[in-house]
């Protein structure tokens, strides 16, 4: 098997795998690799290698392998993204797509972030292991913007492309002058195509086809509010967030969760056409300055729990 773990990334030694450093978005180009050895291979003999090297690389950076699986051709691409589970049904983080995915419900997948004050950026690792100097797995980047009345973090899979024309662009996270109101913005479209996912079960609902060349937007799926609590500034502060591509009904048991399942940057997309999208661009700028919003469309409500007068476990700055 490690065999032919070598021999794979030989072959695709010209195309990028994602590593440590950067995670560059999934492409659907293929050109001469389809004609080559490796899609002529059996299917049945192909999936049963594919999905020992899928059960067997369960952690990174070995699993950078069942990347570079993905990679040889496009035969192989197809059969690695259905032995590929979501994160919610896996637990694992595979391709670029999988930071924009519901999580697992039974446990945590714990991250950390970087910050380097020079750059005004910020690094979001996935933490393989238990010690603090752990080095992880690269996931996202944030570069802040200030402007006049506001502050943008525009967040990419790309450490060293964050702009927002790049390929690799994800979305942004707008705040208010004082830093107490936050809006976070998807940059792909909502369409009709989306997949739901229900335990290991999925479908495919109104699959339409959007055009690649679709610049990138900014349409606003979660608002998140910080207040004074009970104990003013000697505590944490109080904390919402509001999910509106999320309803509530989705951290039921037994509720479905919408999931992308590709960026806007192949033919086919994913996400689910949500009400919340068409709305005007002034809501946002009302959230900024206004008062928190309330709940309403069966948005998912998220909240910290309120400090205790008795104790004293908060971090003082």
């Amino acid at each position: 098997m490690s065999a032919i773990r070598s021999m794979i990334i030989r072959s695709r030694s010209h195309r990028v795998v994602q590593d440590g450093s950067a995670a560059a978005p999934e492409v659907d180009e293929w050109h001469e690799e389809d004609t080559s050895c490796w899609a002529n291979m059996p299917e049945e003999l192909l999936r049963e290698v594919l999905l020992r090297i899928e059960a067997s690389e369960s952690s990174w950076p070995p699993r950078k392998s069942v990347v570079a699986c993905a990679g040889v051709c496009r035969t192989w691409r197809q059969i690695t993204k259905e032995l590929v589970k979501v994160p919610e049904v896996s637990g694992r983080l595979t391709f670029p797509i999988s930071v924009k995915q519901p999580g697992p419900r039974d446990f945590l997948l714990q991250c950390f972030i970087k910050r380097c004050r020079s750059t005004q950026t910020y690094y979001l690792y996935l933490s393989l292991t238990n010690a603090l100097a752990d080095d992880g797995k690269f996931l996202l980047a944030a570069h802040k913007c200030r402007r006049p009345t506001f502050t943008d973090y525009l967040i990419s899979l790309d450490a060293g492309n964050m702009s927002k024309g790049s390929s690799a662009y994800v979305g942004k996270l707008r705040s208010n002058f004082l830093g107490t109101k936050f809006t976070v913005f998807d940059g792909q479209r909502p369409h009709a195509g989306a997949k739901m996912t229900k335990s290991r079960s999925t479908k495919l609902v109104n699959l339409k086809q959007i055009s690649p060349r679709v610049p990138a937007g900014s349409y606003p799926v979660a608002h998140i509010s910080y207040e004074l609590n009970v104990l003013g500034s000697r505590g944490p502060r109080r904390m919402q967030c509001i999910m509106d591509a999320i309803p509530f009904t989705s951290i039921e048991p037994g509720g479905v969760a919408p999931t992308q399942i590709e960026f806007s940057h192949h033919n086919v997309g994913s996400f689910p056409s949500l009400p919340f999208f068409r709305s005007k661009s002034n809501h946002t700028d009302n959230f900024l300055s206004g008062p928190l919003p309330s709940e309403k469309d069966g948005a998912l409500v998220l909240k910290n729990k309120a400090p205790r007068k008795w104790t004293c476990c908060w971090s003082r700055t």
